[in-house]
């Protein structure tokens, strides 16, 4: 049976107040969100000897969440990843949205959703998120109402459920940031990881996506039989297997050999964006003190592709008026 608990997390830039709300479930596994951009700061799981470590980045402080360069445990919104020179059209009208990054518009903006304060509300085994996106925020078009509910259960399942709906077609792109290390220190690269990938998007210099879905034979985007990451530098997205809108499955799978702590992904997406920390440079001081060096956390951040409000033949991000946004994502934790 999972507990709920809150605590005072500080005071937001405007004023707001901020909490840290604490999932722990009937094994002992704990799962702390401020709804301060609805990151999630910590995740307290066991290794094959019982013996609890946090698995993500994080930061100790309000303060530093408010800074939060590098996306540390954030919901992202509207749109996570990149859109090509922050430009698209929809319903033959053009949107310039903030280039935030090079040229290209990154994860909702110079404001996105991971730096807004989120109404909050305790549920029977986990906390209810929602945020309200006016018309024009971000240059986005549409009301959006957004909401999320984390989630715990005895089953080590921390569950993560998007809802949206707009008054205006609109694109729309939900993730979460969380960096992961199942060992709790050192880096990721003797991680082993399974994606259930036959494809990916190559991407130009940028990072923006050519448009091509190559398959991973013969490459080293190839994960679909498990191996040791052993090399920095992804930053891609993988198309992911049998995906059928609504419908969820085991994508992903990452295991530490040491500790023996796997993480399963289960999600409803397309897409996944694996991204093994390239640009954690050690200028990052996150908790206890620790500064992240490079590959200190990968993100598993499933979602749509990047720029598909540009790439025609990649799965549709447009919502529609009278329609909901609905997508699951399950991060499980056990051990070998």
């Amino acid at each position: 049976m999972t507990t709920v608990s809150r605590k005072n997390f500080g005071v937001g830039p405007d004023g707001e107040e901020v909490y840290l709300y604490t999932l722990k479930n009937g094994n002992g596994v704990e799962v702390s969100i401020t709804n301060f951009g609805g990151a999630i700061t910590s995740i307290m799981a066991p290794d094959r000897n019982g013996e609890f470590a946090d698995v993500v980045l994080g930061y100790d402080t309000l303060r530093e969440y408010v800074k939060n360069p590098r996306y540390l445990g954030a919901l992202i919104g509207r749109y996570a990843n990149r859109i090509a020179r922050g430009k698209f059209s929809l319903n033959s009208v053009a949107y310039q949205l903030a280039q935030n990054n090079g040229a290209n518009h990154l994860h909702g903006g110079t404001k996105g959703f991971d730096k807004r304060v989120w109404s909050a509300t305790e549920t029977a085994n986990g906390v209810h998120l929602e945020y309200f996106s006016p018309d024009g925020e971000e240059n986005y078009p549409g009301n959006l109402k957004v909401a999320v509910d984390y989630s715990l259960n005895d089953e080590n399942e921390l569950g993560i459920d998007y809802h949206a709906a707009t008054d205006k077609d609109t694109v729309i792109n939900l993730t979460n940031h969380s960096y992961f290390n199942l060992a709790g220190e050192g880096t990721i690269l003797d991680h082993e990881l399974t994606l259930h990938a036959g494809s990916f998007t190559p991407v130009a210099e940028d990072l923006i996506p050519t448009g091509e879905i190559r398959p991973v034979a013969g490459s080293q985007m190839d994960f679909r039989t498990g191996r040791v990451i052993a090399q920095g530098g992804y930053d891609h997205n993988f198309v992911l297997d049998d995906w059928d809108r609504g419908s969820i499955r085991l994508v992903a799978r990452l295991r530490e050999p040491v500790s023996g702590r796997v993480m399963e992904v289960l999600t409803t997406q397309p897409g996944m964006q694996f991204y093994s920390g390239n640009f954690l440079d050690g200028s990052l001081v996150g908790k206890g003190g620790v500064r992240y060096e490079k590959y200190a956390a990968l993100c598993l951040e499933t979602q749509h592709f990047p720029d598909s409000p540009n790439q025609p033949n990649f799965p549709s991000t447009v919502l529609r008026t009278g329609e909901t946004y609905n997508e699951t994502t399950i991060y499980k934790f056990t051990t070998d």
